[in-house]
C-alpha cells in the first residue's frame, strides 16, 4: 500500500478530535481567546472599515442568519457574517498573534459563531460544541501554516 498522503493524515487527524481531546488547560486558554476576541471585536465595530463592510453586506440576505456584532437589528448570512465580524475583530490589530505572523482567533471565532447561530435550529450546538470547533480551528490555521513555506518566509518579508 502507498504510503498515506499529508493531506489525507491531516485531515484523518482534524476528523478524529473530539471534546475528549480538551484539556482543562486547553479550555481555560480557549475561552480567555474567545473572551478577548470578543471584546477586540466589539471594539472594531466602531472603526471605518467595519462600517464599509457592512453596508456592502446589506446587498445580501439569506433564510439563514448569523449576528452582525454592534448591530442588534441586522443580520447576515453565516458568510458574509463571518466576514463582516472577522473586520472587526482584526480592524484594530490587537487580536491575538503567533510565529509565524497571523492571528489565529480572528478568523475562527466568527466562523464559529456565524454558523453556531445559523444552524441552531437544525441541531443545538453547546459550549462544549463551540470550544471544540474553535479548537479545531485553530489546529488546522496551525497545521497549515507549519506546513507553508510563505508563511516561514513572513519574517524576512517584513
Amino acid at each position: 500500500f502507498p504510503s498515506q498522503t499529508i493531506t489525507g493524515n491531516f485531515a484523518k487527524v482534524i476528523h478524529g478530535l473530539n471534546a475528549n481531546h480538551l484539556t482543562d488547560q486547553v479550555i481555560q486558554r480557549s475561552k480567555r481567546m474567545i473572551l478577548d476576541t470578543l471584546g477586540v471585536g466589539l471594539l472594531g465595530t466602531s472603526t471605518e472599515v467595519y462600517h464599509k463592510v457592512t453596508q456592502y453586506g446589506k446587498i445580501y440576505s439569506s433564510d439563514l442568519s448569523s449576528t452582525i456584532w454592534g448591530q442588534l437589528d441586522f443580520r447576515l448570512p453565516p458568510l458574509y457574517a463571518a466576514f463582516v465580524n472577522g473586520v472587526a475583530v482584526h480592524s484594530m490589530d490587537f487580536d491575538d498573534t503567533w510565529h509565524p505572523a497571523t492571528h489565529p482567533s480572528g478568523a475562527v471565532l466568527p466562523a464559529v459563531i456565524a454558523l453556531s447561530e445559523a444552524f441552531r435550529q437544525k441541531k443545538k450546538i453547546s459550549g462544549l460544541d463551540l470550544l471544540l470547533a474553535f479548537n479545531v480551528g485553530i489546529e488546522v490555521q496551525g497545521r497549515l501554516l507549519h506546513f507553508s513555506r510563505e508563511a516561514r518566509n513572513i519574517p524576512k518579508r517584513y
